[in-house]
This record gives C-alpha cells, sequence and structure tokens, in this order.
C-alpha cells in the first residue's frame, strides 16, 4: 500500500498508479475563526441533502445548522448530466425559497463522492462514476463549473459554489478531539476511502510545495494491477467477476460494507458445496445474489444475539441450520469482517508511515476521523483496525475519533475552512501586492539606474547623482604574474581581518585572523576605532613573525569613499551601522598611517585601499581574465565594473578603462524610487541610523530583510492573518527576526516543524497555516531583493555592452556577500531575472573566495608591480 501510494504522489508514476493520491487543494484545518453564512449541497445515492450553516466565529463551538432533504429519482442515476445538475440545482432554489430567499452572498461546498481530478479547491473533473451512478456527458468534465451553470440558469447569482468537497474529508473536519485537529479520516462503508493532510512537497502533481495539502487517496482500487493477488480468495474473484466493474476497486471489494455478505454468501455457498454447511439441505437461495446482506452479517457477529440472527437469516433463506450450522456462519462473517478491519489497518499504518517520515519526526501522534457502519456497528472493527495499525506503524501513535457527521458539519466546515481561506488569501495578496514587481518595474529600476550611473560619471552632473561612480584608479586586471608577500587589512562590518597572503607561480596562499571591533569603538571617535585597527595588525604580524619585515599592505575599506589616488580615499560616508566621529570627509589611509605613528608602528607600507567590490572582482580576475565586475550581496550590497576611461568624466586622461566603484547602495536617495519603497520599507528605514540614505541597499542586503519581514508579520498579526492576532513581545523586537532566518525557512523540502521551531524561539504560537505564510513572506521579501539587484546589474552589463559597440557581451561577475552564498534561491532568482532583463549578454556568476583579503594583495601587487623599475 505505502509503495503504491508513493506510485500516486509521484509526477513519474501517478498515471500509472493504482491509487490514485488525488489533491483536495484543501490545505487547512479549521482554527476556529470561521465565521458566516454558507450552504454545502451533498449528492448522495438516493438523496441531495442541503444545508445552511451559520458560524460565528466562536471556535465553532455553537454552529447553526439547518438542512433538507430531496429524494433523488432514479431514473436520474442513468440519465444525462445536465438533468442531474439541474435537479441538483432545483434543490438548492427550493431550500433557499424556505429559508426566505437570502439573497446576501452565499459560498456553497459541493460534496461529490466520486472520484475527480482537482486541479484547484473549484475546480475538478470527474474521472469515473461509480455506486450505481453513470450519467451521460459528465465524465472528463468540470463538475463545480456544471453545477455552477445550473445554478445560473435559476438566476440564483450570489450563489458561488467555491469548494469541490469528497465526504470522506467532511469526516476528517468533523473529528476534531480534544482541541487537536484531525488529520487522517477513513471511511468504512458501503464503499472504503481514506484521505490524510500530506506535506505538499509530496505532493509532485500539482506546483504547490509549500504546507500541506489534503490527499483524497482512492485506496478502493489498490490491487487493480494485481497486487493483491497473493490474500485474494476464490469467494473475492467470485464476488469480483458478479459485480458492475470486474477488475475493478479489488480491495473496495474485500472492505467495504457493500461486498461483504457476498463474500459470507459464497463462502457458504462453497462450505455447502463440501457438505461443510446444511448438510442435506437445498442451498438454491444462496445461488441469488445479494441474498444475504451486510447488515446480517454485523448483527451474526454479536455475542449474545449473533445465533438467534443467524437462524433467523439462514431460515428466511429456506435452510434448516442446525446448531453447528450457526455457529460456523457466525465464524465465517467475524473473520469476513475481521479481514476487512485489519486490511484497512494496513492501509492506515501506510499513511502513518509516509506522514511520520515526511515531516521527519521520531513519533507521530495524530487523531484519525473514521466513519462508516462497519466502525459504527461493529466494536470489534475499530478494536482491531487500531491494534494492527499499531502492530504494523509503532513509530505512530493514532487515536481513533469517531466522526460525528450525521448532519453534515463536517462538509460544511470544509466549505468555511475553503472561504476562510479565500478571504485570507485576498488580504494576504492586498498585503503583498506592493512587494511583487512586475517585469515593467523592474525594466524601470533598470532604466533608472542606468541614469544615475550616467549622472555619477558625469564631471558636472556627479554631485547630485544618488550613485556616486566613483573612481578607483584600478586600471588593469590581474595577468597572472604578480609575485610576492603582502599584507591585507579587510575592515567592512562588525568584524574585520588581518591576512598575510603570498602570490606564487603555484597559486596564492594566505594566513589571516579575525578580529572584533566593539559597537563602543564603531560607534566612537575615529582615532579610537583606528588605534584598535593598528593593534589588531600588531598582534597579527607579531603571531606570525612579521614585525620585522615591511610589507605592501592593500586596505579593503567598504564604505562610501571618494578615492583621489591608489592609496588616497576620503571617506563619504559612514555605513553598516559605523558613526566614529572624525572620519568622513578624511582620507582613510592616512588616519590608518596617523594610528601606526601613534601606537609607534613604523613598518607599515599602505600601497592601495580598495573596496570589497573591487577586491572580489581582483580575486576572482586572477582565475577567470574575462571577469571585469564585481558585486557584493551580504550585510550590504554594492557593485563594481571596468568602464571605458573616456566616459568617466571626474578624472583625467581618455585611454584605457578604469574599475568605477559604483556605491550602488545609495540609488534612489534623491527619491527615484519611491514609488518601489514600500511601507514596511519606509518603517525599516526610518530606525537606521541612517535614515533616508543607502535607500537601495535597505531593499536588497541581509541588514535589512529581516526587519522587512518582521515589519510584514507584525501587520499581517495586526489582520488576524497570523498567530491568532497575538504577536508576541520578542516580534514588536527590533532586529529581532535576522536574516539568516530567510535563509533557512526557504530551505527546499524543509519540514514545517523546523519553521515552526524558529518561530517558537521567537515565542509565537505558530500553527502549520503560520509557518507556510511566514514561509511566502520570506519568499516574497528575498525575491524582491534579488530581482531589484538584477535589475541594477542589468544596467551595468547593457552599459558595458554598449560601450564597447558589441552584439553580445560576454562577462564573468566576481560576487560575494552572504545573501548570495547561503540563501538558496538567492542566486538562482537574480540570474533567472538578469537573463530576462539583459538578453544580449551572457553572464558568468563566479563566487569570490576570498575577494576582500585575495583581492586587496592583488591590488597591491599590481600597485608594486607598476612602481617597481
Amino acid at each position: 500500500m505505502l509503495e503504491a501510494m508513493e506510485k500516486g504522489l509521484s509526477q513519474e508514476t501517478h498515471a500509472q498508479a493504482t491509487v490514485h493520491m488525488l489533491p483536495t487543494f484543501i490545505c487547512s484545518t479549521p482554527d476556529g475563526t470561521e465565521k458566516g453564512d454558507l450552504m454545502v449541497v451533498e449528492l448522495c445515492q438516493s438523496h441531495v441533502r442541503t444545508l445552511f450553516v451559520t458560524l460565528l466565529g466562536d471556535g465553532n463551538q455553537s454552529p447553526q445548522l439547518m438542512y433538507k432533504i430531496f429524494k433523488l429519482p432514479v431514473d436520474m442515476l442513468q440519465g444525462t448530466g445536465e438533468a442531474l445538475f439541474d435537479f441538483v440545482a432545483q434543490c438548492v432554489q427550493k431550500f433557499l425559497e424556505e429559508m426566505g430567499n437570502p439573497q446576501h452572498r452565499l459560498p456553497l461546498g459541493f460534496v461529490f463522492p466520486f472520484s475527480c481530478r482537482q486541479t484547484g479547491l473549484g475546480k475538478a473533473e470527474l474521472i469515473s462514476w461509480s455506486k450505481g451512478f453513470q450519467c451521460s456527458d459528465v465524465e472528463g468534465k468540470d463538475v463545480v463549473q456544471l453545477l455552477q451553470a445550473a445554478i445560473n440558469k435559476l438566476e440564483l447569482y450570489h450563489v458561488q459554489v467555491i469548494a469541490l468537497l469528497n465526504d470522506t474529508v467532511g469526516t476528517m473536519m468533523a473529528s476534531s478531539w480534544g482541541g487537536k485537529p484531525c488529520e487522517i479520516a477513513l471511511v468504512m462503508g458501503t464503499g472504503t476511502n481514506s484521505c490524510f493532510m500530506a506535506e505538499a512537497q509530496l505532493v509532485e502533481v500539482v506546483e504547490e510545495n509549500s504546507g500541506r495539502m489534503c490527499i483524497n487517496s482512492e485506496w478502493g482500487c489498490f490491487g487493480d494491477d494485481g497486487a493483491l493477488s497473493d490474500v485474494l480468495t476464490p469467494y473475492d474473484h467470485r464476488v469480483d467477476q458478479e459485480s458492475s466493474n470486474p477488475g475493478e476497486r479489488r480491495f473496495e471489494k474485500m472492505v467495504g460494507s457493500l461486498y461483504l455478505g457476498e463474500i459470507v454468501r459464497h463462502a457458504m455457498l462453497m462450505l455447502a458445496t463440501e457438505q461443510a454447511l446444511f448438510v442435506g439441505a437445498s442451498t438454491s437461495a444462496l445461488g441469488s445474489k445479494d441474498a444475504f446482506k451486510t447488515q446480517q452479517v454485523l448483527e451474526i457477529m454479536d455475542n449474545e444475539t449473533g445465533m438467534a440472527k443467524a437462524r433467523s437469516a439462514l431460515e428466511a433463506l429456506g435452510l434448516q441450520p442446525s446448531e453447528r450450522d450457526c455457529c460456523r456462519v457466525q465464524q465465517i462473517c467475524r473473520a469476513v469482517v475481521s479481514r476487512a478491519a485489519a486490511l484497512s489497518a494496513t492501509g492506515l499504518a501506510a499513511i502513518l508511515s509516509l506522514m511520520c517520515r515526511s515531516r521527519e519526526l521520531e513519533r507521530l501522534v495524530v487523531n484519525v476521523g473514521v466513519d462508516g457502519e462497519l466502525y459504527r456497528a461493529h466494536a470489534r472493527f475499530g478494536e482491531i483496525l487500531q491494534s494492527v495499525a499499531g502492530l504494523l506503524a509503532p513509530e505512530c501513535a493514532a487515536t481513533l475519533v469517531s466522526s460525528a457527521d450525521t448532519n453534515g458539519l463536517g462538509v460544511a466546515m470544509v466549505t468555511a475552512v475553503a472561504q476562510r481561506v479565500l478571504t485570507q488569501r485576498h488580504e494576504v495578496e492586498q498585503l503583498l501586492a506592493p512587494l511583487r514587481l512586475s517585469r515593467a518595474d523592474l525594466e524601470r529600476v533598470q532604466g533608472l539606474m542606468r541614469q544615475e550611473m550616467e549622472r555619477g560619471l558625469g564631471r558636472d552632473s556627479n554631485a547630485d547623482a544618488s550613485v556616486r561612480m566613483l573612481p578607483t584608479y584600478v586600471c588593469n586586471t590581474p595577468d597572472g604574474t604578480e609575485r610576492g608577500d603582502f599584507l591585507a587589512l579587510d575592515l567592512g562590518g562588525t568584524n574585520f581581518r588581518v591576512l598575510v597572503v603570498r602570490v606564487m607561480q603555484e597559486g596564492i596562499h594566505m594566513a589571516s585572523e579575525i578580529y572584533v571591533v566593539p559597537t563602543s569603538i564603531m560607534q566612537g571617535t575615529g582615532e579610537a576605532l583606528f588605534d584598535h585597527i593598528i593593534e589588531c595588525i600588531m598582534d597579527f604580524q607579531t603571531k606570525q613573525n612579521l614585525m620585522e619585515q615591511v610589507l605592501p599592505l592593500g586596505f579593503t575599506f567598504s564604505f562610501p569613499c571618494q578615492q583621489l589616488g591608489l592609496d588616497k580615499a576620503v571617506l563619504l560616508t559612514w555605513t553598516k551601522g559605523f558613526s566614529a566621529s572624525g572620519c568622513v570627509g578624511q582620507d582613510v589611509v592616512q588616519l590608518l598611517r596617523e594610528a601606526a605613528q601613534r601606537k609607534q608602528h613604523l613598518a607599515l607600507k599602505v600601497v592601495a585601499v580598495v573596496n570589497d567590490t573591487v577586491g572580489t572582482m581582483m580575486a576572482c580576475g586572477y582565475d577567470d581574465p574575462r571577469c571585469e565586475i564585481g558585486l557584493i550581496v551580504g550585510t550590504g550590497t554594492n557593485a563594481c565594473y571596468m568602464e571605458e576611461r573616456k566616459n568617466v568624466g571626474t578624472v583625467e586622461g581618455e585611454e584605457g578603462r578604469m574599475c568605477i566603484n559604483m556605491e550602488w547602495g545609495a540609488f534612489g536617495d534623491n527619491g527615484c524610487l519611491d514609488n518601489i519603497f514600500t511601507t514596511f520599507d519606509r518603517m525599516v528605514d526610518e530606525k537606521t541610523i541612517n535614515a533616508g540614505k543607502q535607500r537601495f541597499e535597505k531593499l536588497i542586503s541581509g541588514m535589512y530583510l529581516g526587519e522587512i519581514v518582521r515589519h510584514i508579520l507584525l501587520a499581517m498579526v495586526d489582520k488576524q492573518l497570523l498567530f491568532h492576532g497575538k504577536p508576541s513581545l520578542k516580534l514588536q523586537t527590533r532586529d529581532i527576526f535576522q536574516t539568516k532566518f530567510l535563509s533557512t525557512i526557504e530551505t527546499d523540502r524543509l519540514a514545517l516543524q523546523h519553521v515552526q521551531g524558529i518561530l517558537r524561539d521567537l515565542e509565537l504560537d505558530a500553527s502549520f497555516e503560520d509557518s507556510v505564510l511566514v514561509r511566502e513572506v520570506c519568499q516574497t521579501v528575498s525575491l524582491r531583493a534579488a530581482q531589484l539587484c538584477a535589475a541594477g546589474l542589468a544596467a551595468v552589463v547593457e552599459k558595458m555592452r554598449e560601450n564597447r559597440g558589441l552584439a553580445q557581451l560576454a562577462v564573468t561577475v566576481g560576487v560575494d556577500g552572504t545573501l548570495y552564498k547561503m540563501h538558496p534561491h538567492f542566486s538562482h532568482n537574480l540570474q533567472q531575472m538578469l537573463q530576462d532583463l539583459a538578453p544580449n549578454c551572457a553572464v558568468t556568476f563566479l563566487q569570490s573566495e576570498d575577494g576582500s583579503g585575495k583581492g586587496a594583495a592583488l591590488v597591491a601587487a599590481m600597485a608594486c608591480r607598476e612602481t617597481s623599475p
């Protein structure tokens, strides 16, 4: 059974699977907030039931329910599909007339207990009729549309069919117990079926891969491929041959009550033939199909009255049973029903094992709703079901809950949940819509970036440009001839590194140490900051036995600077939480040299100061000569590229190229991106130490994405869309939702229990649905960041292509940063959108192994090579 279920879930084998595992598109169970009026219409074998339900949003404690049953004419079962659906619509009309014809919108759930292929909650094609129905012109058509069309013919336009429901799903919804929702349902009645809440990622036949979805197993067809041949008896074969669908629904014919009486009849007939029963009596009556009913089988099993019931039933067939005959018939009845219970238990065990494994649990604790005459009428059936399932799936604790759906409340709850989910989905879409950028939005951002780049390169317009396009005085990329030992200093965040880099013919070797910059120093005085840096350099050189050597030093300084030369860079503004006084407007190399003098470290030779983005480009350029772009997407974001020198109006010279440090994090500071900024972005910006600055960076980089998500989650809590409207104090704490959470939460095939664990750490009581929604928020924010980054990069590569007069540009981007490297989808989303926005550019991405250290050393090496005689 488990193997057959897995085949049904797989995209490759679904079409051949006997256990169809049909998605229902029901992805939630009742949470108690369901509210309002709704209708249910249920097509049954002999009647149509209509229900009108009012839910008060009180935890579903006091639903108000009215219903009416309409007898279904027998000829309808074999008539036309149009006649059947018109009759169902007329039942709805008559029921509403009796209720005073309410005119407000009424969502309707349609219970249609036949095998359907659903492609949406309200879209389902009938696969095949069963249970005596064979209406023409319905198979292969959308039954929801057929019913809606019939309802519209009666001008009941306010009645909208929103969901197709299965009676098995109704059983699950009606079986909540102990405050815990039910996640599995079994129907053990005329036929048999099961459903359960599966991890959506297992359901390969639908695109949805997040959260859970209720799967209608249609396990009655299990064995139609011969898988049950070893357990089928001669009695089962005879029952199958006499049925209206020989060779089909073999499992159901061993389990469903429609067939158990027939199995017992054939067993009695064969034993009578062998003179083991009814010796000397005529058994011709046993030769008639349906002569022995399942109801009689269940009555005969009773310990107290069973023998009397057996005698009565057998005598009614013209038999004169002895005491021994009655006893043996009772044994046959018990064996047939016990087998049905045990076989059902194997199916339940398969579901339990699949759920436990897919949720990555050591132990699954779950409620199982059970309905059907076999379960209700015979206590031993439930005992066998429970014990055999426990033996086959010992890692699972299943509580069987008898369904109370005699009045249709369960299917009404499915409709209510569907309506709640649709309403919530609309609100979620409204909330997230401003963060979902269209192709036109991104093309506009690309155009604006290009416009700001041109302004930044212009001599007269540079001062007013939001993208500063700073010359770096790096005019070449490595050519492989660089040699020597160099120091490198990498300052770009709360940690900084000191490195010794040895560039040799056989490769580059590095040793490094990380040092912390305390917040008090980050936000203290400039003197204290640079004194701390020199102390760390001295500590490193001492540990590496380098204090006696004077090594050229490349300084990676990852803050916006205006470079006036390769070793002269004026700090324009602090970012990334730094605010040390006395530094803005000063040459940072000179500040470092002055600190060295104060600390009497005279053997310091700074030959180059570079941005980490430039360092990344240089480090990757050592491995790939086509690398002419550097990109950082980490705590902050920036880009650099090789521009034609004649286009750089802020420096002298026309020949060759120069690397331009774009400082694109400030793109939009002049207001050109205001229409992209959302309310959440503004809330994040207002609380930063540089409000109104680095606007582009605040849409993209790791320092801010977690905060954007946190503000969205708070807005959803406020709208009662998350956590039952109850935020935790932690969630209201700034920066508590770290960007690394996005990377974890968005990891493919991460069980949602892990997402719930992250939210529990934030003191949030997250339901399964909450976890799904949090994941969607994270995906929306990170996707926008990747797409905006792609729009900026598209402006760069298109400019380079046009500069060089090429129809097609082939270029490599050296890239670094934790967001790009660690997030499971950021790089793919970035590259995909870049390809869309710049189709004439073949862009390769090369991850930097150590751009800030290796790159700075390579710039220093090139500087030393160019100045050597």
